[in-house]
């Protein structure tokens, strides 16, 4: 390709006082000078190009201190840039956003130019690009489409590296400096592409500390120029934990918060970690000696909750309190009970606050929980340590004392913070699987094979006939997206280190190897399956009215689901269908066969890493709305649910399928093993009775559920009225926030397919 379209964008171009990117000259002019990063280190060590493109993309991407920010920190990715998975994986190229830029009047021709040239130059070379590239026929055929969001197929695949969770508590003990320091001491003794790595880290490194010193000139000026005597001391205090950031490790409250907080922006991560662990020590500090009283620090952790709203991810921006292994654990409790507080007085979707607990735990921390979820919050989540820890030690293949550090992340997927990666790479229809099993391994949609054929309806004699045509479906998808989770990893990582990640996951310094080379300590990945439920309560319904009481044939069935049972005769069959009795209710038939459909395809999916060579490949069973999204390429199913309908919501029964109260619901949660998976979503919607004057019972209810072997909850405290008004008055409604499935968002924000599938949900009374 002709290049000559940057003659004056090369590495040497000075972005002197140019240090925030509303300063930035001209439009696109950033994302031209990280292209012209790109190409001319195009053939040099991973470590090295990625070096040179995150020195010109930081710290231009960062935004200036804003009105009423406690810390520094602000960022906007550009259209291209270089990131784990905000502005997509790894070296990424946003072409319908450049082309919306591209619309402006401002936009001249020769900037028209360059943008075409940087289109091209980026179209076979962004890392997403490369991984599809990397794809054999056969996975390619599979796996045909990325765009899970409207087209019809069973499976897809996903780019990012996502649910990195880094160990925060190392940086808060050693500081910039001190990681610079151990980088390269371990520099000394490594090999040629090792200490390629490492010197590149100190550089990546260096360019944080370089986001400290304009960060405090920043400080400096806007105090300077204010004539509020409140406001300048917060200013000064910005500037002066800036400047201790450049020398060593945060000594106060503010500090670490200022640190953790550029860290993560630099790293392109939306995960804090255990941070009352972290933190928890220090605030002590601070308010034994006085520099600090409860309400002070109450605000700052309100202010480091506003800019994670700025920062903005919904589906994850986590942050843990609470929980076993937290060495100091009532200078732990003093911040997780602040941060608790912080949610309920700013209320706002973000951080998705998580609360681990156990048996023994102060028992504070879960009345204040319970308090601010009765209020609305919807945070935090609550998860079981005694359950948890020991499914995760055993779907890990971990000991229970690394197990210790799950972290949930994301919609609810977990990770071993510092130690291990995750990233969520696919997602596959369960419900579909079925579909195409009763339609000779057809999707009726597009009327085209990705899977194995199937056998015509006639020859399905018997439920086991059946199940073995919906498990070929399953496992010739999943196995595909195994292999692409693993070749997605080798792209990755043959294209770049991932150097601010790395550095503060577990083993990388030492191995003197980036995360994705044999860096990170457990390589792991995980799969998004949807629809299991609806898949389960559909197969439940064949077994019984087909081949048990044989009151409809197999082929009938079908033939009304794809009518959408239309028709008087059909709407009879919907009738059948719906009495059968559905998970959600304790009843042994139904449960059983969600177990069948659970345990199948979660052992299906952990088989494939060995095949693959990754530690772990782990089904999670969450929920970011792609239930609705993948109900709309879905025909009706067997369970009675119409085309286009959501599908189920986690591991939770279909909208309004519990009919028999809440202990029915929570004691058919109970049975689906979590030591077989990597987390999965238990969505709950109480009535604001239960957490007022029912609130002794509520205690007792969910006692109960954790001790028969509850992993977690999400909790809404919400009334249907409330919902329904929210829908048709959405103006009056902005404060009235729910779960989702592993996310809260306001409700008047979401989809209208969304807010219904959350307000047929079973409200427990």
């Amino acid at each position: 390709m002709d290049m000559r379209c940057f003659p004056d964008l090369s590495l040497e171009a000075s972005l002197e006082g140019l240090p925030f990117a509303p300063l930035f000259p001209d439009p696109l002019s950033l994302e031209f000078a990280i292209t012209a990063a790109h190409r001319e280190h195009e053939g040099e060590p991973p470590a090295v190009r990625e070096l040179a493109v995150l020195s010109v993309q930081f710290p231009a991407c960062l935004q200036p201190i804003g009105e009423g920010d406690l810390f520094a920190g602000r960022v906007y990715y550009p259209l291209v840039s270089f990131g784990p998975e905000p502005g997509g994986l790894g070296y990424a190229c946003r072409e319908g956003a450049v082309r919306e830029v591209l619309k402006r009047p401002d936009i001249n021709p020769e900037t028209a130019a360059k943008a075409e040239a940087m289109l091209a130059y980026w179209r076979s070379r962004t890392t997403e690009a490369r991984t599809r590239a990397a794809y054999p026929p056969e996975l390619a055929r599979t796996l045909p489409s990325d765009a899970y969001t409207s087209d019809s197929a069973i499976a897809f695949p996903l780019y990012r590296i996502g649910g990195t969770v880094l160990d925060y508590g190392r940086l808060i003990r050693v500081g910039l400096p001190g990681l610079i320091d151990e980088a390269r001491e371990r520099e000394l003794s490594a090999d040629g592409e090792g200490r390629t790595y490492l010197r590149s880290t100190v550089g990546a490194l260096g360019l944080i500390l370089d986001s400290c010193e304009r960060y405090a000139r920043q400080a400096e000026s806007l105090a300077t120029a204010t004539s509020d005597l409140g406001r300048r001391g917060e200013l000064e205090t910005i500037r002066q934990s800036l400047e201790t950031l450049r020398s060593g490790p945060p000594a106060s409250l503010h500090e670490a918060i200022q640190l953790a907080w550029l860290y993560a922006l630099h790293s392109g991560t939306w995960n804090y970690g255990r941070a009352d662990v972290y933190l928890g020590p220090l605030l002590a500090a601070d308010l034994a000696a006085g520099r600090l009283d409860e309400p002070g620090a109450l605000r700052l952790i309100e202010g480091w909750w506003r800019l994670m709203k700025a920062y903005d991810n919904q589906y994850n921006n986590r942050v843990y309190i609470g929980g076993k292994g937290r060495p100091d654990e009532p200078a732990s409790d003093r911040f997780a009970l602040l941060a608790m507080e912080a949610t309920r007085r700013v209320r706002l979707n973000q951080p998705q606050l998580s609360l681990r607990f156990y048996d023994g735990q102060n028992p504070e921390l879960m009345a204040k929980a319970l308090t601010v979820l009765g209020e609305g919050a919807t945070f935090p989540m609550l998860y079981n340590d005694d359950v948890n820890i020991p499914a995760v030690a055993k779907a890990f293949q971990v000991s229970e004392a690394e197990a210790v550090e799950y972290h949930p992340f994301g919609c609810g997927e977990y990770v071993l913070g510092g130690r291990s990666l995750g990233s969520p790479n696919g997602v596959i229809n369960l419900a579909k699987c079925l579909e195409a099993a009763l339609h000779e391994g057809t999707d009726p949609w597009g009327k085209s094979r990705t899977g194995p054929k199937a056998p015509v309806l006639g020859e399905m004699g018997s439920f086991e006939q059946v199940w073995a045509a919906y498990t070929a479906q399953v496992e010739h998808h999943v196995a595909a997206c195994a292999l692409q989770e693993r070749i997605e990893y080798d792209v990755a990582g043959r294209e770049a280190c991932y150097l601010f990640a790395s550095a503060l996951y577990a083993d990388c310094i030492d191995r003197a190897r980036p995360m994705l080379s044999g860096g990170v300590r457990y390589l792991g990945g995980t799969l998004e399956t949807y629809g299991n439920i609806t898949a389960s309560d559909s197969l439940r319904a064949i077994d019984e009215l087909v081949f048990r009481r044989r009151k409809l044939g197999l082929g009938e069935l079908v033939a009304a689901c794809d009518a959408d049972f239309k028709g008087a005769r059909n709407e009879s069959i919907r009738r059948q269908l719906l009495a059968v009795p559905k998970y959600g209710n304790d009843d042994d038939g139904a449960d059983s066969m969600a177990q069948r459909v659970h345990n199948h395809v979660c052992r299906f999916t952990s088989e494939q890493a060995a095949r693959v060579g990754l530690h772990s490949y782990l089904v999670v069973i969450i929920n970011n709305w792609t239930n609705v999204v993948f109900g709309q390429t879905t025909h009706a199913t067997p369970d009675g649910r119409r085309s286009g309908e959501p599908l189920t919501n986690g591991n939770n029964p279909a909208p309004g399928a519990d009919r028999q109260g809440v202990t029915a619901f929570l004691n058919s949660l109970v049975k689906l093993d979590p030591g077989l998976h990597a987390g999965s979503v238990q969505n709950m919607k109480f009535s604001r009775e239960m957490f007022g004057r029912s609130r002794p019972g509520l205690e007792a209810l969910l006692g109960t559920y954790w001790e028969r072997g509850g992993t977690q909850a999400m909790i809404t405290v919400v009334s249907k009225s409330d919902l329904e008004a929210a829908m048709r008055d959405p103006g009056q409604w902005g404060h009235l926030m729910v779960r989702v499935g592993g996310f809260s968002a306001r409700f008047i924000d979401l989809p209208r397919g969304a807010q219904e599938d959350v307000l047929r949900r079973t409200c427990h009374e």
